[in-house]
């Protein structure tokens, strides 16, 4: 994703607060944000206490109308922070090359309409959006409801789905997750080798992503 929007333009502040970077105190030095995956659960603000400064940003992105894109988990903390539910998914850990659901709001979406020709992507997740703040509008669903896609306020998106994963990070992941994968009886390689057939059309498909949103956050900019 960084790769993706340093091609559009965009200058990268990274900042990794589980390595104790520090988090900014505000967004006014920034014109727009992602928030990225991790292995932590939304809730876990006790263990990990930069999960409240996060969350504390989303807000303020959502007053000010900073453009904001979460990812997975970023999704997650978006949730959470305006208000919704995060649970573990009933159904068991979402993993693979699963199909998008997009749901008619999708193709009226500033940043997600032109995208909704895209038929897949790598989820790699064990929890799932259950209750949405209210004035939220998803975008897509898998075929057993769970939630892929949200418009949380007019320049805030997130999504479950891993836009930037390719099998070079799936690969690890997968190490990581093996010996769970082997208890449930599942072939976590199976998993990988079709993230790896797919790579060039996942590519294809969500680097208009990162480029779309960094046309949105100028646009934004420009008009403030």
């Amino acid at each position: 994703m960084g790769d993706w929007l340093t091609e559009a333009g965009f200058e990268l502040d990274v900042r990794r607060p589980y390595l104790t970077d520090a988090l900014p105190a505000d967004l006014s030095e920034h014109r727009s944000m992602v928030v990225l995956g991790g292995a932590t659960n939304a809730y876990a603000d006790a263990v990990h206490p930069w999960l409240t400064d996060v969350k504390s940003l989303l807000r303020s992105a959502v007053d000010d109308g900073t453009p904001t894109l979460g990812i997975c988990l970023g999704l997650q903390l978006m949730t959470v922070a305006l208000g919704g539910e995060v649970h573990r998914n009933p159904h068991g850990q979402q993993i693979g090359v699963p199909a998008v659901g997009w749901l008619p709001a999708a193709h009226d979406d500033a940043l997600f309409g032109p995208l909704t020709g895209a038929r897949i992507a790598v989820q790699w997740n064990d929890d799932v959006v259950r209750d949405l703040p209210a004035t939220s509008v998803v975008l897509a669903r898998t075929p057993r409801q769970e939630i892929q896609a949200v418009r949380f306020a007019p320049t805030m998106w997130g999504v479950q789905w891993h836009p930037e994963a390719g099998v070079d990070i799936i690969a690890g992941w997968a190490e990581h997750d093996r010996d769970d994968a082997w208890e449930r009886g599942i072939d976590i390689d199976e998993y990988v080798a079709h993230v790896a057939a797919a790579g060039d059309e996942l590519q294809a498909t969500w680097r208009p992503l990162a480029h779309g949103f960094a046309a949105m956050s100028r646009a934004t900019v420009a008009a403030s």
